[in-house]
């Protein structure tokens, strides 16, 4: 049964607990409806303690939007869980705010579960993702030049958000939704090749398929588990080192995001510069991190810039990645620096 594989996901990452309220973001498609109607089996059978709501989105896009829409609440009529419905015209967003149709779509779907979830004041929100999104992704992320941060794929779970389906295949939601007659929705979009990830997903991974390796998605799952195992290996490596350095740090965690308070890092520039240089960039991102609680804007070789400038170990020198970062050497140190 794949009620019980997706329990079995569910357990193995502690992805629902008892008492939780979850909004569940429903397309109409296969993927979604199957996380639904599994979710709500779990939930009738006793297998799992929680509430749920649903939430759609019309992007006013397609054809049979008013159809996918009409569709997932009467499935959500049926079985007596509370549907909540968006009304957007993504295009009209697009040329607003001057972004590519998936990406204004993308932004517009997470704000709406968001609203969701502090309407209903529920505590986490659930994707469809299955393991062939992840695969998909990961090549995406291969094709673009990703270290090794982009083999680990999709998160099986992120903050609030849940991913029940991530070790469930694509075959396997598509026979569920055939046993069970549940009829989902198909969007007719996922056919055009104009998106790069439809032309991994209906040329790239059909030719490996057929020409090199018909397991790809199972080779590339794996690939992902032991990516994720040696990524967090080297995240405890980094904590460790960066606590070995750690000389000062002087700013509040509190007001990580506070620009107008000025907050700076000090790092021991000997044994910054003992490390490997795998070390090295996961240091600087840690610290980073630290004072502005992301890396958003903060490219590869703004990372190798500062290690370049840390190795030649020449004081008074200093980087300026962007307008709010500036990172110097300074008396055998390297001070990371948040500006007002």
């Amino acid at each position: 049964m794949l009620e019980d594989k997706i329990l079995k996901t569910i357990k193995k990452y502690n992805l629902i607990e008892n008492g939780d309220k979850i909004v569940v973001a429903v397309s109409g498609g296969p993927d979604s409806i199957t996380l639904l109607n599994c979710l709500y089996e779990l939930k009738e059978s006793n297998k799992l303690d929680f509430e749920m709501v649903v939430a759609h989105i019309n992007h006013g896009l397609r054809e049979n939007a008013k159809i996918d829409e009409q569709y997932v609440f009467e499935f959500c009529n049926r079985i007596n869980i509370r549907c909540f419905i968006l009304h957007a015209d993504i295009k009209k967003e697009a040329e607003i705010q001057k972004r590519g149709l998936e990406e204004t779509g993308r932004i517009i779907r997470y704000k709406f579960f968001d609203e969701i979830q502090s309407k209903t004041n529920s505590n986490k929100i659930a994707i469809a993702h299955n393991s062939n999104d992840n695969v998909e992704t990961i090549i995406m992320n291969i094709v673009r030049g990703s270290g090794l941060g982009g083999l680990k794929g999709i998160e099986a779970i992120n903050g609030k958000y849940i991913r029940p389906l991530i070790e469930t295949s694509r075959d396997d939601i598509e026979s569920y939704c055939e046993e069970k007659k549940l009829n989902p929705r198909y969007d007719e979009s996922n056919d055009d090749n104009v998106y790069t990830r439809n032309k991994i997903r209906n040329i790239v991974i059909p030719y490996i398929k057929q020409e090199l390796n018909p397991n790809i998605v199972e080779t590339i799952t794996r690939l992902s588990n032991i990516t994720k195992d040696d990524l967090k290996y080297l995240e405890v490596q980094t904590e460790k080192s960066y606590k070995n350095m750690i000389l000062e740090e002087n700013f509040s965690k509190d007001n990580v995001y506070n620009d107008e308070k000025e907050a700076k890092i000090i790092l021991d520039l000997k044994k910054f510069n003992n490390e490997e240089k795998a070390i090295e960039k996961r240091v600087i991102l840690y610290a980073i991190n630290q004072l502005f609680g992301n890396t958003k804007g903060i490219e590869k070789i703004h990372i190798e810039d500062i290690i370049k400038l840390c190795n030649n170990n020449i004081g008074n020198k200093f980087l300026t990645p962007n307008k709010k970062l500036r990172v110097e050497i300074k008396n055998k140190t390297i001070v990371i620096k948040r500006l007002k």
